[in-house]
């Protein structure tokens, strides 16, 4: 498995979110925080976004079946 960390200039371009919304939302325990690269530096894996998005199309389609 192949990981990919995602700065948050990709995260704010993948999930049309701005900065702080997305903050906004790790704080609100909506959203994944991002994890530690060392220093002051973090990232968002790939897969901690696509599995954020998948959550949100099951939300979204509760009760359409």
């Amino acid at each position: 498995m192949t990981r990919r960390v995602l700065k948050l200039r990709d995260v704010e371009e993948r999930t049309g979110k701005k900065k702080s919304s997305i903050y906004a939302a790790i704080r609100q325990g909506t959203f994944p925080a991002p994890i530690s690269l060392g220093g002051r530096a973090c990232g968002w894996l790939d897969s901690d976004i696509e599995n954020w998005f998948d959550e949100r199309v099951r939300a979204s389609r509760v009760g359409q079946e």
